[in-house]
């Protein structure tokens, strides 16, 4: 079913209101049915249920990786570090060998593992929903890991950044923009 809209809302418009919500940024892997590994960059990521462990993520009708993805039945997703900008832009394009030169191993599900990722979270495909333009991807969470202790890669206004924590400080967290913006 089309989800309405209001009739002055264009996507142009909701882009830039959603600039201002600031995201971390993922890698989802998966090893596509032909052995070859799938990854694209996403910052739809998000936790859905603990209690069964669930997440999502939300890839465009248009992706040509979500395909192979989608036919694995499993994927990972590789949360991003901070000093990853360059590893999230090799996977936020169409097209090309993005694990020419990327470090990774095979996770218990087949799933490439991103080397340096904070964290890693694999996951069997559960549910395909319809989200207009993108799908909604629901994973049960099948293992999961957290290898560094580093701040994570953010997306904000269009533009990579990072976190930055004063010393001594329990809250106050302030996100710094980085240059360079990400592929739409």
């Amino acid at each position: 079913m089309p989800i309405p809209t209001h009739p002055s809302t264009s996507p142009e418009d909701l882009k830039s209101a959603l600039a201002g919500f600031c995201t971390g940024v993922a890698v989802i892997t998966a090893l596509g049915p032909d052995g070859r590994p799938a990854g694209m960059a996403v910052q739809s990521f998000s936790s859905v249920s603990l209690d069964p462990p669930l997440v999502c993520f939300c890839p465009a009708h248009t992706s040509t990786t979500w395909p192979r993805i989608r036919a694995a039945g499993r994927f990972a997703v590789n949360v991003l570090a901070e000093d990853q900008r360059e590893l999230c832009r090799r996977f936020a394009v169409s097209g090309g060998d993005k694990f020419a030169g990327t470090p990774w191993r095979p996770g218990g599900n087949g799933a490439p593992l991103l080397d340096g990722a904070l964290a890693t979270i694999e996951c069997e495909l559960t549910d395909v929903l319809d989200g207009g333009d993108h799908a909604i991807a629901l994973g049960r969470v099948t293992s999961l890991t957290a290898h560094r202790d580093t701040g994570p890669l953010l997306y904000f206004r269009r533009a990579w950044g990072r976190l930055t924590i004063p010393r001594g400080a329990r809250s106050g967290i302030r996100c710094v923009r980085s240059q360079g913006a990400a592929a739409s």
